[in-house]
Parts: C-alpha cells; sequence; structure tokens
C-alpha cells in the first residue's frame, strides 16, 4: 500500500563505510544474495549461485546488454592543469556529451590535451558539456579511456576491471556505469539457468553517469531524472507475451530492465491512461528512446514480478525503486538486517532478491 512517501530522508538508512565493496570477489557468482519475500516481508540469507533454485520453468529472465565503456579520460589544460572528462553519451560520431572538471572553471572553446588527440569543448548543454574529439567517439574513450568505476570505490581503476566491471552479455555499447545486477552471472550460472527452462531476454539501457548523481532535493516531486537511452526489441515483447500468457513470471535482472521494461509499457498505453494510478492490462510494443521513468512508491508496476538487484545507496532513486516494488519498510528493514549480518554494498557487492514467493525448486542445488 502507498503511504504519501515524498520526502528523501524516508530512504535514508545508516551504512559503515567498510561494508561498501571496493573489489569484486573472485568468482562473480560466489555473492551473497539476500532473498526478499514481498508477501511476508521476511528476509532469507541465500547465496548468488542459488539463484536457479529461486526459478521456474517458463519463468523469463530479462538482462540488460549494454557495454560499459571506457568513459573517464584524464587530460590537461595548454596550461598543464589537471582536466577530467566523464562520458555520458556520445550524440554524433565525433561529438558526445561529458561532464568535465578541472581546478579552474571550463570554459567554451577551451582546448584539452588527451594522450589519444586534442579534445575541444564546444558548449554547455544543462549540466553537461559538450566535446568535439579526435575520433569516433565511443572508440576515441575505448581506446584511451580508463574503467569509470563509482566514486566510492576509493582506487584507481585496474586492468582487470575491464573485465569485471562488465556483464558476461555485454555488446551495445553505450554505458559509462555498469547494470550490476548483471555482474553476478557466470556462464556456469547462466547454462545452470537455462538448463532448467528459464527463458531469457534481453533489452539495452545505456546506464549514464547521472545514475550516481544524489537526489538534491527535499520534496520528490520536484526531482527530475536523467534521460538513459532505451531499447526493448520485438523478440523480448514477444517473449514476455507468451510468459504472461503461460502464467509464467518476468523476472528483471537489475533497475534498469525494470526501468526500461516499464518505460516501454507506459510508452504503448493510451496517452489517456498514463499516470491514472489505475491498473491497465498489459501493453507491449518494441520502443525505442530515452526515458525519465522515475519510480518510487505509488508505483502500479506492468511488466516486472521478479527482480535481483544489488544494494544501493541510501536515499537514491535506486533505492526508492526497490522500496516501490517490495515496500518502503519491508525494504529498508531488509537492509538493516543486511548491515548487521555484514553483507557488502553496491556496484561489486552483494545481491537482493525480490519475488512474491521464495522457492519454487527449495531442494539443493547439486552441482554446487
Amino acid at each position: 500500500m502507498y503511504h504519501g512517501w515524498v520526502r528523501r530522508t524516508d530512504f535514508a538508512y545508516d551504512l559503515p563505510p567498510e561494508l561498501i565493496a571496493q573489489a569484486p570477489l573472485p568468482e562473480r557468482s560466489a555473492s551473497r544474495m539476500l532473498v526478499l519475500n514481498r508477501a511476508t516481508g521476511a528476509p532469507a540469507d541465500r547465496l548468488v549461485r542459488e539463484l536457479p533454485q529461486l526459478l521456474a520453468p517458463g519463468d523469463l529472465l530479462v538482462l540488460n546488454d549494454t557495454r560499459v565503456v571506457a568513459a573517464r579520460l584524464i587530460g590537461a589544460k595548454p596550461t598543464g592543469g589537471r582536466v577530467e572528462i566523464l562520458l555520458e553519451r556520445a550524440v554524433c560520431e565525433r561529438e558526445a556529451l561529458a561532464q568535465i572538471s578541472a581546478s579552474k572553471p571550463v570554459r567554451e572553446g577551451l582546448m584539452i590535451v588527451t594522450p589519444g588527440g586534442m579534445v575541444q569543448v564546444l558548449g554547455r548543454e544543462g549540466e553537461l558539456w559538450r566535446i568535439g574529439l579526435p575520433a569516433p567517439a565511443l572508440d576515441f574513450f575505448d581506446r584511451w579511456g580508463q574503467v569509470p568505476l563509482p566514486p566510492y570505490i576509493h582506487r584507481a581503476a585496474e586492468e582487470s576491471d575491464r573485465r569485471r566491471y562488465q556483464s558476461l552479455f555485454a555488446r551495445e555499447r553505450g554505458a559509462v556505469a555498469a547494470p550490476t545486477a548483471s555482474l553476478h552471472f557466470d556462464a556456469s550460472l547462466l547454462q545452470r539457468i537455462r538448463a532448467q527452462g528459464v527463458d531469457t531476454a534481453f533489452v539495452t539501457l545505456h546506464v549514464g553517469a547521472g545514475t550516481f548523481q544524489p537526489v538534491r532535493v527535499d520534496d520528490l516531486d520536484a526531482h527530475v531524472m536523467h534521460a538513459e537511452q532505451v531499447t526493448v526489441g520485438a523478440v523480448t515483447c514477444e517473449a514476455i507475451a507468451k510468459a504472461k500468457a503461460a502464467g509464467r513470471r518476468v523476472v528483471a535482472v537489475g533497475t534498469t530492465v525494470v526501468r526500461a521494461l516499464e518505460s516501454a509499457a507506459l510508452n504503448a498505453e493510451p496517452a489517456a491512461g498514463v499516470g491514472d494510478g489505475a491498473p491497465h492490462p498489459l501493453r507491449l510494443a518494441p520502443w525505442s528512446g530515452e526515458t525519465r521513468l522515475f519510480i518510487r512508491p505509488g508505483f502500479q508496476f506492468r511488466v516486472v514480478d521478479a527482480l535481483l538487484t544489488n544494494f544501493h545507496l541510501p536515499e537514491s532513486t535506486l533505492l526508492m525503486l526497490v522500496c516501490a516494488f517490495a515496500g518502503r519498510e519491508s525494504v529498508l528493514r531488509a537492509y538493516r538486517h543486511a548491515v548487521e549480518a555484514g553483507y557488502r554494498f553496491f556496484s561489486y557487492g552483494d545481491a537482493m532478491f525480490l519475488a512474491g514467493g521464495i522457492a519454487h525448486n527449495p531442494g539443493p542445488d547439486k552441482e554446487d
């Protein structure tokens, strides 16, 4: 039930800094997984490699196939001052939007010296800068940039991060942050899930640097989400329709998948029905565009039935989405349990699985 949570501070919790994971575990699927039963609010401590036990034949697992670009680039002003460029997205072949930080204000026309050549600041666009590049944008950053580790990871990116801060099924370049729930999947886990009769489908949502921007207003009605590019294709729409018709679940791997699917569903609804708070029969059609969908308590989910996600920052829009899905009190209680149990938090941390029931297949996983 929606209780009118409209303040940023309604989604605060205490997190000891030492629980913020600074590096991935050696094995992707070895992370812990806190299972939250949406019906009862009861948490259970499991492991990600046990996920097949929580799925049933015919369930549809939807994954985000975005590929992270090496989006952080260090350069210098002609005078020698250090400049950091963080790619937001390419806008044409040799132009992009980016965040730029330097010791002194950045101005239009600035030429930045980088290992790959000169980058020119073309002008301001909102909170971002449009930049001109000496080569196609994504190729340029992948060649000369660094892995854009989140700001709460307090170490320099290493060569191993190029592999581990990327899912096994990443194929569509464009993200500047990983869809981190996907990082838990290794080849063995994917094989066991498919062998169990669970289908898989893909969407693309290119995660932007804005995902790390804090909510700066107390009144959530005043918050404006950053835009992210989404593609939901015909094959995925057909797979969802098939699962729904068979009474099976659509299981989203990550909040990015939730936002992609729910954005597509809203886009497919008649304009008069959008935003009135009433449930609608599911309409889903192939869709590509930008989404600024802000999911928080009170949102009517149309597509997603279960969710695998990582733990999210206090007062963040991602935590608000999880609270919308499983209930604010239940989620924050589960977070307190995770803190007390020493779970690892954020991008390289542990996971949560949120569903109406805990296990369809409660027997032991014989391959573990």
